[in-house]
């Protein structure tokens, strides 16, 4: 399955998409622009690997030849799941990810979402994970004042599919970009325990210590407290 959708974005090269493109080449001269950016390019092997989520691979990068400017939808489940959050926790999980985890796999933005790529299969085991550990919408138990806050999860897998931005646009053009592209045919992707740590610390750090969010529940009011700070 693979769609492509009209886009009249300008391509970083400079010049408007041609008929017959070799997208590799196009790809592999743009590696040595703007290094500062580098990381939200996609290289030519990660082309390849994207493709490769597409029943008719060919057909998805001769699309790509010929309007290499547009976005794409690809379907998850075989080569990717996917993580959708909104852009501001989505950034918080990618500095957690990055400066305490193991990092991320390829990231992009959408229509103010954030798409975190994952290792199939995690669109399956991540939202029980995180019934598992309270993550809710507020509504459950009328615990809504302790958990409303918090950002709900969506978790693409098989069956569903996912716009992916172009490969030759611009950081600074509108619509849909790469935050971390991809860039090898084989990349790393994190599975739903790394996903579900990282959510979990987001939601830690934002919650505050005494009231406002948890994502934990509340202590139990008829139980029984002792003080232990005046032990010895």
């Amino acid at each position: 399955m693979s769609a492509w959708l009209k886009d009249e974005t300008t391509l970083r090269t400079g010049a408007a998409p041609r008929q017959g493109v070799d997208i590799f080449t196009l790809l592999r001269d743009r590696t040595d622009d703007r290094a500062d950016d580098r990381a939200a390019q996609v290289t030519a092997s990660g082309a390849a690997w994207l493709a490769g989520a597409s029943a008719y691979p060919r057909s998805t990068l001769s699309q790509w030849e010929a309007r290499p400017g547009s976005p794409g939808v690809l379907p998850c489940g075989s080569s990717f799941d996917v993580v959708n959050v909104p852009a501001l926790f989505g950034r918080r999980m990618l500095e957690r990810l990055w400066a305490e985890g193991p990092g991320s796999g390829p990231v992009a933005t959408h229509r103010g979402r954030m798409l975190l790529f994952a290792a199939p299969g995690t669109a399956q085991r991540l939202p029980s994970l995180l019934a598992w550990e309270e993550w809710g919408t507020g509504t459950a138990g009328g615990r809504g004042d302790q958990r409303g806050a918090l950002p709900p999860v969506l978790c693409h897998g098989t069956g569903d599919a996912v716009t992916v931005p172009p490969l030759t646009c611009g950081a600074s053009t509108g619509g849909p970009r790469w935050v971390v592209a991809p860039d090898t045919r084989n990349p790393w992707l994190p599975g739903p325990d790394v996903l579900l740590w990282a959510c979990v610390r987001v939601g830690r750090s934002e919650a505050p210590s005494t009231t406002g969010n948890s994502i934990f529940p509340p202590a139990d009011p008829g139980a029984n407290v002792y003080d232990v700070t005046r032990r010895r």
